[in-house]
This record gives C-alpha cells, structure tokens and sequence, in this order.
C-alpha cells in the first residue's frame, strides 16, 4: 500500500475525529502532528520488513530442538524464550534492521501524520525535503549523505546476520 494512503489511514484513525485519537482525546492526549507520530508512521510502513524476516527465521527453525526441549519436561513458553526465539534471533534481527533503514527513508506517512513542523516533527526525509523545496543545496546534500551511509551501513550489519546458503550441499 503507497505510504501516503498508510499516513491517510492513521491521520483518520489518530485524528481527534477518529476512533483511536477520539478515544486518546478524552485523556488529554494528541498523536497527529507531534514528534509520536513522527515515529508511528515509519513504524507502520516498515512492520511488513519485521514480519516478514521474523516468519522466515521462524521457519527455518529446527522443530527437532523444540521437541528435544518437551521431552525433557521444559513447558511451551520456555521453549519458544530458550529455544525458539534465539535460534531465529539472527534473522528477526536483521528484519529489525532493514525496517529501521525503511524507516529512515519514510516521507509519506510521516508528512501526512506529523506534518512539518519546525523543531517539533523532523524527520531526516522531511528535513531533506524542505532544504530542497528551500533552495538549501548544501544543507540536502549533508543530510542526504548522513542518510545514505547509515543506511549502507545498515544493510551491510542485515546481510551479515542473514544466514548464508551453502554452496557445498548443492551438486
């Protein structure tokens, strides 16, 4: 789904009017066009990256170590905290990661939710942005290559942790 329709879609559940903010509303509390929401909206858009990787590390777990843990008595929470889970943490890991670069990148949604409101919602992509829409060549051009790299050196920390396919097994 295009990040300006996700952004449209929390705007009319967060906003005062919707079901969410009406409710958040009666505590006194406003999530639209606030430094919060500049943070739900990337966290939106980039959960698919998280599910995603965490299903796959799920998968590829051996089920063979989670019943060696039930027949030696350890319940079904213990299995998924001391078996499950660290043996996909590599790869929930790394799906965290290549959400957390998404993120970075995220211009839609924030815009929609949170707006651009000097000191109070910046994102680096809005604040790229309105140094392009003002003119401010230099000002983008440090904010682009602070971006690029940390992104660069996201994905390379993400490809690290994905396990690697044996070549060897394959003849």
């Amino acid at each position: 789904m295009p990040p300006t329709v996700l952004g449209y879609y929390l705007l009319v559940l967060l906003g005062r009017r919707g079901v969410i903010g009406a409710w958040l509303d009666k505590f006194d509390i406003q999530l639209v066009f606030t430094w919060q929401s500049a943070v739900i909206a990337p966290a939106v858009v980039a959960f698919p990256l998280v599910l995603k990787s965490a299903r796959t590390a799920f998968k590829t777990v051996d089920p063979q170590f989670e019943r060696a843990a039930r027949t030696l008595g350890v319940n079904e929470a213990a299995v998924f905290f001391r078996v499950t889970l660290p043996l996909a943490a590599r790869g929930i890991l790394a799906g965290a990661l290549l959400a957390f670069a998404r993120a970075l990148g995220e211009f839609g949604a924030t815009l929609m939710i949170s707006g651009n409101l000097p000191g109070r919602t910046p994102t680096l992509s809005v604040a790229v942005y309105a140094a392009v829409q003002a003119g401010d060549d230099s000002t983008a051009n440090i904010l682009v290559i602070v971006t690029s790299v940390t992104c660069v050196v996201i994905l390379l920390a993400a490809g690290r942790l994905l396990p690697q396919r044996s070549t060897a097994s394959v003849r």
